[in-house]
């Protein structure tokens, strides 16, 4: 029983994969290039400039941020707006959205808000954890999204950390991955895709990368024992997807930050790590690549290391 129902099993992601395959072959090169984006937008209604992007440039997805949310309804419209406007493309949209619970949340008002990821990780149950990743989705489901770039998977091992804090399960690694993949399989199991983020592990920087670049001089024998096993703990856990930070660390890739890094994409990432999964960039317009890079050229070089989809 247990051949025959492998057998079916793979029979149908073979058929899936060919389906994706010959989808993919009827694709112009602008429909090709556009399905690596995924954009942000201005306000709380469509405009002319991400009506222009969907229709005519078949981006592949969007992301809500703080400004775009006045209120449940208003969500829920400009989504199916979204959708609507998207209907002729091939392609089904991203519509995606920074949803951790604590500081970082979009949610409207109407929803209650969830706790910190320390907070949840304090009780050091999995149920817990399981649960807010359930109440996520859940919530996400019923505005329209279908991706959470959520939960972070960054150990805090630097006391000086201004951008994760709280947002962290911890500052120990077993704890950290153990509970932060409940989370992840609790918004992967309710319909929504988890990118969990920030690879290669921001929890021992001391800058901010929306404002500067931060440097990590670990070895690579040194990540392994800590940064990496809550990655390595969500691959395992079948990770749908991975964001990259901007980081850059010095020896391993003196001249490129993590999202630029084809060492840290595709040699670490995908070929020593095995994540099959779709690996996407960190914002693009934050101070870490704006301040040192052109935005274009950065783009580029993200999507020749190995990357799948340009956040911007």
């Amino acid at each position: 029983k247990l051949q025959i129902k492998e057998k079916k099993l793979n029979e149908e992601s073979n058929e899936k994969e060919e389906k994706i395959q010959i989808l993919i072959d009827n694709m112009t090169l602008q429909e090709k290039i556009g399905q690596l984006l995924i954009v942000g937008f201005d306000g709380i209604t469509l405009d002319d400039n991400i009506t222009n992007l969907i229709k005519n440039k078949y981006i592949g997805g969007v992301i809500f941020f703080g400004d775009n949310v006045n209120s449940l309804m208003g969500i829920i419209n400009l989504i199916n707006d979204f959708k609507n406007i998207n209907k002729e493309n091939k392609v089904p949209l991203f519509i995606s959205v920074d949803e951790e619970g604590g500081v970082v949340s979009r949610v409207p008002q109407e929803f209650k808000k969830l706790p910190s990821a320390s907070y949840i990780a304090s009780f050091n149950s999995k149920e817990i954890c399981y649960k807010e990743g359930d109440i996520i989705a859940n919530e996400l489901n019923l505005m329209g999204y279908n991706m959470d770039y959520a939960p972070v998977l960054d150990i805090l091992s630097n006391p000086q950390n201004t951008v994760i804090g709280n947002r962290a399960f911890g500052e120990n690694a077993e704890i950290v991955s153990n509970l932060s993949v409940e989370v992840m399989k609790g918004i992967q199991e309710n319909g929504v895709i988890s990118v969990v983020k920030h690879f290669p592990g921001h929890g021992d920087t001391s800058v901010d990368s929306h404002y500067g670049l931060p440097l990590v001089e670990k070895s690579l024998e040194e990540l392994r024992q800590l940064e990496f096993i809550p990655f390595e703990n969500a691959i395992k856990n079948g990770a749908d997807a991975i964001m990259v930070s901007h980081i850059l660390l010095k020896n391993i890739d003196s001249e490129n930050p993590a999202t630029m890094s084809k060492i840290i994409i595709s040699n670490i990432l995908r070929e020593s790590m095995e994540f099959k999964g779709v690996v996407i960039t960190d914002d693009m317009t934050m101070g870490a690549i704006t301040q040192n890079y052109n935005i274009g050229e950065a783009a580029i070089k993200s999507i020749e290391a190995g990357v799948d989809i340009v956040l911007v």
